[in-house]
C-alpha cells in the first residue's frame, strides 16, 4: 500500500507538467484557429482537454451514442459500427487532445465513414490512412479497415502534424490530405454540419 505512495509523490510533478503543456498546447491551438479562421469563437472545440478520460466527452462534446445515431442516419452506416466509430473517436479524441468534432469531419470528407473505401493512391479505412507513408505506424498485421484501429493512427498522424505546424490546424490539414486545394474549409465546413446535428 506504502510501496506506490513514495512513487506517486516522486512522479506528481511530472504529472503537473505534462497537463499544463497540454492546457498551454490547447490554448495555443484555440487562438491560433480563431486567428485563421478555423474555429468562431470561444466556444468553438478545436481541441479537447488533456485531463478528460478515454471514451468521457468533455463538455459541449457528443457521447458515442449521439455520434453513432448521427453517422447512422447521415451517412447511412449500420448502428452497431457506427457505435464503434463513435467509441474510437472518442478514445483518440482524448488520447491526443484532438476535437472529436475535427475527427468526425476529417473522417467525413476521407471517407464518408465507409470504413471499407480505398482511395486511388491506397489508402485505407475512415481516415485514409496511407501505408506506404506511415510504415512506421502501420504494421502489416494491422487491420486498416477496424475502427479502433484507423482512428487511432489517423488521429496520432493528424495530431504530429498540427504539433509540426505549430498549432496551425489549416497547415495541419494540408499536410494531412496530402497537399489536397481546399480540404481544410471542406472539413471545417463538415465540422459546423456535425455541430448543427449535434446541437453544440
Amino acid at each position: 500500500m506504502f510501496a506506490n505512495l513514495n512513487q506517486d509523490f516522486i512522479d506528481w510533478p511530472r504529472v503537473i507538467a505534462h497537463r499544463l503543456r497540454g492546457i498551454v498546447f490547447a490554448a495555443a491551438i484555440v487562438v491560433v484557429g480563431s486567428l485563421s479562421g478555423l474555429c468562431y469563437g470561444a466556444d468553438s472545440l478545436v481541441l479537447a482537454t488533456p485531463t478528460q478520460t478515454f471514451d468521457a466527452p468533455s463538455e459541449g462534446a457528443p457521447t458515442a451514442e449521439e455520434i453513432a445515431t448521427v453517422v447512422s442516419a447521415r451517412f447511412h452506416i449500420r448502428l452497431p459500427d457506427a457505435l464503434k466509430i463513435g467509441h474510437a473517436v472518442l478514445n483518440a479524441a482524448g488520447r491526443y487532445t484532438i476535437s472529436p468534432l475535427l475527427l468526425l469531419a476529417v473522417i467525413a470528407v476521407e471517407s464518408s465513414f465507409d470504413r471499407f473505401a480505398v482511395s486511388v493512391v491506397g489508402a485505407k479505412g475512415l481516415m485514409q490512412v496511407l501505408p506506404s507513408q506511415h510504415r512506421d505506424r502501420v504494421l502489416r498485421t494491422s487491420d486498416l479497415t477496424d475502427a479502433r484501429t484507423n482512428v487511432r493512427i489517423g488521429s496520432e498522424i493528424l495530431h504530429n502534424y498540427i504539433e509540426a505546424s505549430d498549432g496551425n490546424i489549416e497547415d495541419a490539414l494540408y499536410r494531412y490530405s496530402g497537399g489536397a486545394k481546399g480540404y481544410a474549409r471542406r472539413v471545417v465546413d463538415h465540422m459546423g454540419m456535425m455541430k448543427a446535428e449535434f446541437g453544440l
